[in-house]
């Protein structure tokens, strides 16, 4: 194996050739709001339009070196033998390590440099994807290798108070954000929100927001600014559920009632529809917008709802892990890489929940924070009226 001077896989020596016949094609660059940028090379209207979303970003000018490139070619050519890590899903040769699978567990043979991420990377991938795979562990590692916090949390401002709630997956982010902003608060992010390394302000991005069916109950106004067909395939989903529920009360696990329920638990998931923020509030907070209160939401099994203060540091320590159990699968990719190349660690990844435990501490240390406990799914009107007295002035 031929290893580069900085323990890592030579790509001067590398066993993939890009093999690109289509003509050829202009650079396009994404900004993430100054903090990190994203440049394709190569790439198709289509390929321009799925990392568009991936990222929740239209294109825009770079007055700077990107921080990410990602080339697209029609073929990755391997001049070696390719050895598998785990069948279908990674893969390396002599000199380089492929990520085959992409989102929804698509076939994809891409190229990803784990030494180099943190710093400047490059990812080469053949045409098509519907997704660039890791994509946004890596650009949320670009940013937080600047100082800059990457957090699980959505933002608003409620009142001229800028509002940060975070929290587990499933726990109340998104759901907070929703119940704000049907009465006014500007949407500032959700999924993913940066938080400035002295704590004073955060940025979000565009990203398409998760509303599932029981939102839509709750808010009506919601369920029009979705597409005809969207709105076809939930009720069917929930005519189907519905009968599902009556079968399995009348002839419980027999018969077609049986064959029913196999099928809801995989319907049940898919009771969501992905939405631009521009679509369903019409407006974007300003960026960045203050960090002025932290919430960090909790579900449980009670059926009340009830907030009271807590130690922000308290709120960071759960957080950084958290961050961990949403980077799992990167990390996975990365421990694949390191088996194919034991000697190419890259320090910045192995030192990762000290890095984010400092960045939380310094973003959290001394703000108003409160934990909210509450019933999941709950009463985005309850969730409101519990919330809201805890975001005054600032």
């Amino acid at each position: 194996m031929q290893l580069g001077t900085q323990g890592r896989p030579d790509r001067s020596m590398a066993g993939l050739a890009p093999v690109n016949g289509s003509p050829a094609r202009e650079e396009v660059d994404f900004d993430l709001r100054g903090l990190a940028s994203v440049r394709l090379l190569g790439a198709s209207p289509t390929d321009v339009a799925a990392v568009g979303r991936q990222l929740g970003l239209v294109p825009a000018s770079l007055d700077r070196d990107p921080d990410i490139v990602i080339r697209f070619v029609e073929r990755l050519v391997t001049g070696s033998r390719i050895r598998y890590v785990g069948v279908g899903e990674a893969a390396f040769t002599d000199d380089a390590f492929l990520v085959l699978r992409s989102k929804h567990k698509a076939p994809a043979r891409v190229e990803i440099a784990f030494t180099q991420v943190g710093q400047s990377v490059e990812i080469v991938c053949e045409h098509g994807l519907p997704a660039v795979p890791f994509l946004i562990p890596i650009l949320n590692l670009t940013v937080l290798a600047r100082g800059v916090l990457p957090l699980h949390a959505s933002a608003f401002v409620h009142r001229g108070t800028g509002v940060v709630a975070t929290g587990w997956t499933k726990g109340g982010k998104t759901e907070a954000l929703l119940a704000f902003a049907a009465r006014g608060a500007e949407y500032v992010g959700d999924e993913w929100v940066y938080v400035t390394a002295d704590g004073s302000r955060v940025h979000g991005i565009p990203e398409p927001i998760r509303i599932w069916g029981w939102h839509l109950r709750q808010l009506p106004q919601y369920e029009a600014l979705i597409s005809g067909a969207d709105r076809t395939r939930l009720r069917a989903i929930e005519l189907f559920l519905g009968a599902e529920r009556a079968l399995r009360r009348v002839r419980p696990g027999r018969g077609p009632a049986g064959a029913l329920t196999g099928l809801a638990p995989l319907l049940n998931r898919q009771l969501f529809v992905d939405i631009e923020p521009a679509r369903l509030f019409g407006r974007v907070g300003p960026q960045p917008a203050t960090f002025d209160r932290l919430f960090f939401l909790v579900s449980s099994e009670s059926s009340e709802i009830d907030v009271e203060p807590v130690d922000p540091l308290d709120v960071g320590e759960r957080m950084l892990f958290s961050l961990q159990h949403e980077r799992l699968d990167f990390m996975a990719a990365y421990l694949k890489y390191r088996f194919s190349f034991p000697a190419a660690a890259n320090p910045f990844i192995e030192e990762l929940e000290e890095l984010e435990r400092k960045a939380l501490a310094r973003a959290f240390a001394g703000k108003p924070a409160f934990i909210v406990h509450h019933p999941y799914p709950c009463s985005l009107d309850a969730l409101f009226e519990a919330m809201s007295p805890y975001c005054g002035s600032r």
